[in-house]
């Protein structure tokens, strides 16, 4: 049997570090244990038999081979160092990153495998590819990308429709955003291309946020033991 893949969770207290902590001890992606939880105040040491550790004892958790990091861009700095001093994986969605850090995310790729995303939901990884694609193959047609989300989130159009736009770009087309935030939609995604007398839409779902949190997990477990290098998701399904 090999070896299970350490996973420490930085930012444990947020909706996506609960999401993680319940999936791992659900057995959702086989061979991965959380050693360690990393919270800025944790209400309880020990949860399920996992330690948890306060952000300011960051540098006291145990060995672990890959970090999942979902926290805040002030928190990002300790995470990314401790992994590249530990020689260790990192899979980060935090958002807000300043350039600065995002400098130094590719400049910790040289010594250790990493992936950020701004959606780790498995689905729109392909997505990515399939615009992308499309566009490619489209010249001249017009793309429109609309977005639906709940009416908590704040930024528009999302950072998953920006990287779906950004997927265009590559395939030589010009993208146009739409934003629509209603009640409690988890989040959609519809990337359409118009051309004369038809249209094409490749449209994404998500209907739990669980979804997130699996791909995150899916994303580790790939990410383990691979060469150092700045990893998309769709490099890893």
């Amino acid at each position: 049997m090999p070896a299970p893949i350490r996973l420490m969770l930085h930012g444990a207290s947020g909706r996506m570090g609960h999401a993680l902590m319940r999936l791992c001890g659900e057995g959702a992606e086989p061979g991965c244990v959380v050693v360690a939880a990393v919270s800025r105040k944790p209400a309880q040491r020990v949860v399920d038999g996992v330690p948890h550790f306060a952000a300011a004892e960051l540098r006291g958790v145990p060995a672990f081979d890959v970090a999942i990091d979902f926290s805040l861009a002030e928190a990002f700095d300790q995470v990314l160092a401790l992994c590249v001093e530990r020689g260790a994986g990192l899979v980060s969605g935090t958002t807000g990153l300043s350039a600065a850090q995002r400098e130094a995310l590719v400049a910790a790729s040289a010594r250790i495998p990493l992936v950020w995303a701004a959606n780790f939901s498995l689905g729109v990884a392909l997505l990515e590819e399939l615009v992308e694609r499309a566009a490619a193959t489209l010249p001249g047609w017009d793309c429109d990308i609309v977005e639906a989300h709940h009416v908590h989130k704040k930024d528009a159009p999302s950072g998953t429709a920006l990287a779906l736009g950004a997927a265009v770009g590559r395939g030589g087309s010009d993208p146009r955003y739409a934003s629509l935030r209603a009640g409690d939609i988890v989040g959609e995604h519809t990337v359409q291309f118009t051309g004369t007398g038809e249209r094409i839409e490749l449209v994404h779902r998500a209907t739990s946020r669980d979804v997130f949190a699996r791909g995150a997990l899916h994303a580790a477990s790939r990410l383990h033991g691979r060469a150092a290098g700045n990893w998309r998701l769709r490099d890893l399904l």
